[in-house]
């Protein structure tokens, strides 16, 4: 059985900010072959077992909409390594860009990154800082390991009340109080960001 808590150990946070724009970055390994990987975060058919239902069309030029949330353009796609995608959730205003890259570490190891660069607005981002994106990406990258693992949370409402729900997305939003720390925002600052976050995320 998958460890929740201990997935959290596997990922590599970062946080670019920048005066307008904001990037975090996420990066973790998954036991798999690249092309598995791909095929997971690119089909139509897989993608809702790890993440949300999507409809459109997934290639360049395409529009896709998840169902509940975001949606946007496909700008790129480099099979088996790259695509970029535009990331519009309601009517959020400004620029917001999603890049995910895959790199082979052995034939059956790849390296995972997500970059998920936007115009956060600035109320927003002084009351939940990173976080507020960031866990719901680790969230993303979790469903990935589990669906990767070939193993299954059961009924995703069910568990998002639990316990381990809880423990996991504090723990989460505490360790992106530390990315946002790191990248220059005073201790205060990012303390209290991560702990809206986590009430946010885990009321």
């Amino acid at each position: 059985m998958i460890d929740i808590i201990k997935q959290l150990e596997y990922v590599h946070r970062q946080l670019e900010d920048g005066d307008e724009l904001k990037t975090i970055v996420l990066r973790r390994h998954y036991d798999a072959g690249i092309d598995d990987v791909w095929d997971a975060c690119t089909s139509a058919e897989r993608i809702p077992r790890w993440f949300l239902p999507v409809k459109g069309d997934l290639r360049v030029g395409g529009r896709y909409q998840l169902e509940g949330n975001a949606g946007g353009e496909v700008l790129a796609c480099e099979p088996p390594r790259f695509f970029k995608v535009t990331w519009i959730f309601g009517d959020a205003p400004g620029r917001s860009e999603v890049e995910v890259r895959l790199s082979a570490d052995g034939d059956e190891r790849t390296l995972f990154e997500l970059q998920h660069t936007a115009a956060a607005p600035p109320d927003m981002w002084g009351q939940y800082g990173p976080g507020a994106v960031g866990v719901g990406w680790d969230l993303a990258l979790l469903g990935l390991a589990i669906h990767m693992s070939g193993e299954s949370l059961g009924d995703p409402s069910a568990w998002e009340g639990s316990d381990e729900a809880r423990a996991y997305s504090t723990t989460c939003s505490r360790l992106w109080g530390e990315a946002h720390e790191a990248a220059g925002a005073p201790a205060d600052q990012a303390k209290a960001a991560a702990a809206n976050t986590a009430t946010f995320y885990a009321p």
